[in-house]
């Protein structure tokens, strides 16, 4: 019996690109599709469990099955097939930047809708996937806002400030509905509430913008988690139950120099203005005391692997220090076209190679040996077994590799 278990059957997970927002063009995305993915399920759920991987984050594309209130959610079922045969539990995501045509997002509709359609979508899957059952009712409230709310990139194409307030009330409204919905089918459901890692500094010869960045990094990064879990806007009924467990994703362009409008600007390698995962990590710890983990992460190019050994490097730094950590989401598992150039980005586990119009499945094997150095050092599986949920993740693992490596936090990533 585990000393420690943790909430999933393995540490390391991973996930699959899942958008299905309406982008500038007003073209509906569908980037399952785009990646492969939806031919090629049965394949990437094998791949995950070849490399124990027993976790996947997994959309159900709200804008495809919801027409007018009426579900169909047949197109879920080959993916919850090729998942039962590779023995992978899902984080359902629920909305990952796409809602239905022709409704609005900032209207009372939008929440009721949205209420009703997790309900249905947990009904299905929880009928068919046996527990325990992990949703993400809205991916990335805080980048969402900021994507549709302020840069007008997909619907619903707002361009100021005011609008991506607005937005991230809205989608928090939801959020906390389509928890409690979920939770009337299954109430011990587990949520995971998915925002990136934000730190943003003032250019250094704007002074005037130190305030402008400081309230990004200290407010505006965590407004959603804030709501969600009942700190700010309690009249929407959040609570730290329904918050529950923290995803936290960081990627390099994490960590970013201000501009007043249009996105910030990256902060390259070395500069001295970058903060240490490690206190990121433990800033979202200390600020809500709940069960968390790096919700995204991914290297780019010949610099996955690398990636990979910083950030476990970080974290660990960050278990003994304390915090909570439950895993890693290796994201994403297969690699996905830029949104804007359609350039592939070469940061999943697998690239992807367009051979006669199908889109095979190539292992980064740098990468996979990063991730296998990795579980060997955490006394973790390399291949699933016949039962993964049957024997959860022994944490103490984790917390004495920590205490063992004794790796410090560095803000020198390359």
């Amino acid at each position: 019996m585990a000393r420690r278990p943790g909430i999933f059957p393995t540490f390391f997970l991973s996930g699959f690109e899942c958008s299905t927002f309406l982008w500038g063009d007003g073209v509906r995305r569908n980037l399952v599709a785009e990646t492969g993915h939806d031919r090629h399920a049965a394949e990437d759920y094998q791949i995950l469990s070849s490399l124990g991987i027993a976790v996947a984050r997994e959309g159900i594309p709200w804008p495809m099955v919801d027409q007018d209130g009426v579900y169909d959610f047949s197109s879920l079922d080959p993916f919850i097939d090729a998942m039962k045969a590779s023995k992978i539990t899902p984080i359902w995501d629920l909305c990952h930047y796409g809602y239905p045509d022709g409704l609005d997002p900032f209207s009372d509709a939008f929440v009721s809708r949205f209420a009703a359609y997790c309900r249905a979508a947990a009904e299905y899957v929880i009928a068919k996937v046996p527990g325990p059952h992990f949703f993400t009712p809205i991916n990335e409230i805080t980048f969402f806002s900021f994507c549709a709310g302020e840069w007008g990139w997909a619907a619903p194409y707002q361009c100021s400030r005011k609008d991506r307030d607005r937005l991230l009330l809205a989608l928090c409204r939801a959020a906390i509905a389509g928890v409690k919905a979920i939770r009337e089918v299954d109430p011990g459901a587990r949520m995971v509430h998915i925002d990136p890692l934000v730190q943003v500094v003032a250019p250094r010869d704007r002074p005037d913008q130190i305030e402008a960045a400081r309230r990004e990094t200290e407010v505006d990064t965590f407004l959603a988690w804030d709501i969600i879990s009942g700190r700010e806007h309690p009249e929407f009924g959040g609570s730290p139950e329904i918050l529950d467990i923290v995803g936290a994703n960081n990627y390099s362009f994490g960590q970013m120099e201000y501009r007043e409008s249009g996105p910030h600007a990256a902060l390259p390698p070395g500069d001295d203005r970058i903060v240490p995962l490690c206190d990121l990590l433990t800033s979202v710890w200390e600020r809500y005391r709940r069960p968390m983990i790096i919700g995204e992460t991914s290297g780019l190019g010949l610099g996955r692997a690398d990636w990979l050994r910083d950030v476990m490097g970080e974290s660990l730094a960050a278990v003994r220090r304390g915090i909570d950590l439950q895993g890693i989401c290796l994201f994403p598992a297969v690699d996905m076209p830029d949104w804007h150039t359609g350039e592939w980005v070469k940061n999943g586990i697998c690239d992807v190679v367009d051979i006669n119009g199908d889109l095979m499945r190539v292992p980064n094997p740098p990468y996979v040996d990063e991730l296998r150095r990795w579980q060997k050092e955490l006394n973790r599986v390399t291949e699933l077994d016949e039962d993964p949920s049957s024997d959860p993740v022994e944490l103490q693992d984790v917390i004495d590799a920590a205490h063992r490596l004794d790796l410090q936090p560095d803000k020198d990533w390359h």
